[in-house]
């Protein structure tokens, strides 16, 4: 059975494959005592046995590392509203499994862990770890525990980043994700099984991997490969170099049982650095676009077009007017190199222009059939233009009894959709909390009616009257369950 990459870990990993392999491997397995016996050959008398073991260089000591980490990781706890019966989201089967919870709850309860990165209280952790929260909890090592807030969140990059009260608290500090070697010794810091902070140790196994979990054509992918031990519980938890800094954030293993099989992924420090500056600024963040289409360079494509390389990324199109376009690229065109850093992949790619805002000029260095060409790109906005990308605007529904906004354009990617208003809190009283619907919650149509603002919602509301005081919704939760709902005026 292939690897299966299972996405967010911690609280959020993805529940239903516990249950398919718990059922998996209690079937019978078939009698293959009738199978041809396979010979092998045997080893020469003489031939020595050594055992071998995975030995920590001299050199390397892991204890500063690991103090000064240990009280900078948090655990999360995320209090998710009340749910329907029919809604059985990728937290809940997993907290049956380990914690004998009962499966329909009118509340759901998740965990994961956070890194605190400033002495004031701000703490980075993953988008799915707090995604559609209510209230969420945090834990310090010396057992102390607050109420934290959510300053924004990135679902394209599977980031948040919320805040408690405080003030003089331990942090990590920020290393250099882009000078991280194969090979170099790291560690991961976390709260796996709700435990308090835990260390383990491993190597960089690789750079810049894309292992399709986010979905939605603007999630950016280029983890940090590890074989560090990171299991439920570690997401949001900190990748660390032997200085102690903080050069990636976990969030995801490859596993066929949802438990740690040898592989985990962390998003690079350098992209997190990004999206936390933005959140802190302006609230959303600002993505810079150059205005192509590109795909990999694999050994078919390759032969197809004629290519003698399969190293760099094919521009497939050039968008008009664009900033590419307006530098002189061409469909055609192989990236080489981004501001003087080698492109091998699509991921490698995206994780270095993740890094760039709108107005940003960057170097690119292209081939042109067998010219070289330096390029200076001046990048825009997910509207084409230079401005800043401003947070929609919060309002409040006393019908539903919730406060929405309109979706941003990250989340409608990542659930493929086009529209929606999200309900960013539950009243105290309305249909919405009547109904136990969640923050997180994305209304996509409102009695039939698309929805993509507040003029759109409350025209939709005011058909109820026609229909005998019924509204009808339909929407998803960010995990992309789809869910509709009718309600009594």
């Amino acid at each position: 059975m292939k690897t299966v990459v299972k996405s967010f870990i911690g609280a959020a990993l993805g529940t239903a494959l516990i249950l398919f392999v718990t059922f998996y491997f209690l079937k019978p397995w078939p009698d293959n005592s009738q199978a041809s016996e396979i010979q092998r050959p045997q080893p020469p008398a003489q031939t020595q046995v050594v055992n071998t073991s995975y030995v920590v260089p001299k050199n390397i000591d892991f204890t500063q590392a690991a103090t000064k980490s240990v009280d900078a990781v948090v655990h999360i706890k995320t209090i998710i509203g009340i749910k329907p019966d029919q809604y059985d989201d990728f937290f809940g089967t997993l907290r049956d499994y380990f914690y004998g919870y009962p499966r329909q709850r009118s509340e759901l309860i998740a965990f994961g862990s956070g890194v605190i990165i400033s002495p004031d209280g701000y703490i980075v952790t993953n988008n799915h770890v707090v995604a559609g929260a209510n209230k969420i909890l945090v834990t310090f090592n010396d057992k102390k525990e607050m109420v934290a807030k959510v300053i924004g969140t990135s679902p394209s990059t599977d980031l948040a980043l919320i805040k408690v009260d405080a003030k003089d608290l331990p942090y990590l500090t920020y290393g250099n994700s882009d000078e991280l070697k194969v090979g170099q010794w790291v560690l991961a810091v976390g709260n796996p099984f709700n435990l308090t902070s835990t260390v383990t140790a491993g190597i960089v196994s690789a750079k810049a991997r894309d292992i399709h979990v986010l979905g939605g054509q603007s999630s950016i992918e280029s983890f940090i490969q590890t074989d560090a031990a990171v299991n439920p519980g570690n997401s949001g938890g900190a990748l660390v170099n032997t200085d102690g800094q903080l050069v990636g954030i976990n969030a995801a293993i490859a596993s066929q049982t949802g438990a740690y099989e040898g592989y985990s992924f962390a998003i690079p420090v350098n992209l997190v650095k990004k999206v936390v500056n933005d959140l802190m600024k302006y609230g959303e963040i600002q993505r810079g676009y150059m205005g192509i289409q590109i795909r990999d360079i694999d050994a078919r494509f390759a032969k197809e077009n004629h290519l003698d390389d399969l190293e760099g990324v094919y521009v497939a199109g050039v968008i008009q007017d664009g900033g590419a376009a307006q530098a002189g690229m061409k469909p055609g065109d192989i990236i080489t190199s981004l501001n003087n850093q080698e492109v091998k992949s699509m991921a490698g790619f995206m994780g270095i222009l993740g890094q760039f805002s709108p107005g940003n000029k960057v170097m690119v260095t292209v081939m042109r059939g067998s010219k070289t060409k330096t390029l200076e790109v001046t990048l825009r906005n997910k509207n084409g233009t230079l401005g800043l990308i401003r947070p929609q605007k919060t309002f409040y529904s006393n019908i539903l009894g919730a406060e929405l906004k309109a979706a941003s354009t990250s989340e409608d990617s990542k659930l493929g959709i086009s529209h929606g208003i999200v309900i960013t809190r539950v009243g105290d009283d309305g249909i919405i909390k009547k109904g136990g619907i969640s923050s997180g919650f994305i209304i996509t149509e409102v009695n039939s009616k698309t929805v993509d603002n507040q003029h759109d919602l409350e025209s939709a509301l005011k058909l109820s009257k026609n229909q005998n005081n019924v509204v009808r919704l339909r929407g998803m939760y960010p995990n992309g369950m789809k869910i509709s709902f009718e309600f009594m005026l």
